[in-house]
């Protein structure tokens, strides 16, 4: 198994718009963060999670042109106002392209984007729309998508939540407040842990790096690699004061699930 981290960046993004730190003007093409987004392949076939509004050019980047499936995470407007782009993919495909995750995020998109989700609005002739299929995911419960055992896993994300993915020996967490005990048990025996970790001071929505730290010692994955950061922390200072085993993601980031 094959993980792509396609965005690794908090909802501003970094560069942020109208900022000159020292990370926004930082010659490291590490420390430059599109919003979040992931790709997992496995025997040929391909599952993206979420759809950012940088997704036409990470998946140009990645030289993807196909995915089976789509995974939500969630529906704030970081991960999915890059929606749209799926029309190139779900184009090829007869029957549309299959799109799973939480029942209360699929719902919110399907009312912020009708045209997507509902079969009945037919393109005009000679014109495309991107085409996608709802199916709802129940936390805990594993189905196989693409072929690949997903595992969806509720998480706190202020005063809603979010789903995190367990998919074989890898998990992808973002946008998550904590980890409940319950759920850092569905974790254990990972290799790679793919973590948000926002700021290194507390935030009400997102763990900060140290609280990221500590769960992902506590989860003790082999490798966990941490997403979502912002514009606070350049990508070498961060990875010098992080502990063995744990390092900051950076766009363009392939991982070898299971490898030695």
């Amino acid at each position: 198994m094959r993980l792509t981290l396609l965005g690794t960046g908090t909802s501003f993004g970094v560069p942020q718009v109208g900022c000159r730190c020292r990370t926004c003007t930082s010659a490291d093409p590490r420390d430059r963060r599109s919003r979040t987004a992931a790709l997992i392949e496995s025997d040929g076939r391909r599952l993206l999670i979420d759809t950012p509004p940088e997704l036409r050019l990470q998946l140009v980047a990645a030289g993807v042109d196909t995915v089976d499936a789509v995974l939500f995470t969630h529906a704030h407007a970081d991960h999915v106002h890059g929606i749209d782009d799926l029309r190139a993919i779900s184009a090829k495909l007869p029957d549309g392209l299959p799109a799973f995750g939480p029942a209360e995020s699929l719902a919110e998109l399907a009312s912020r984007f009708p045209y997507i989700f509902d079969a009945s609005v037919v393109a005009q002739p000679g014109t495309t729309k991107p085409e996608l299929r709802a199916h709802p995911l129940e936390p805990d419960c594993e189905t196989v998508i693409a072929g690949m055992p997903v595992r969806p896993l509720r998480l706190p994300h202020g005063n809603r939540s979010v789903f995190g993915y367990r998919i074989g020996l890898m998990a992808y967490v973002t946008d998550a407040k904590l980890i409940p005990a319950a759920v850092s048990a569905q974790l254990a025996g990972l290799d790679v842990l793919v973590l948000n970790a926002l700021l290194s001071r507390p935030h009400p929505l997102h763990l900060s790096v140290p609280e990221a730290v500590a769960a992902a010692q506590q989860i003790g994955a082999r490798r966990t690699f941490l997403t979502h950061l912002t514009h606070e922390t350049p990508h070498e200072e961060l990875a010098a004061r992080l502990p063995a085993g744990i390092a900051p993601a950076y766009d363009g980031l392939a991982i070898e699930v299971g490898a030695v």
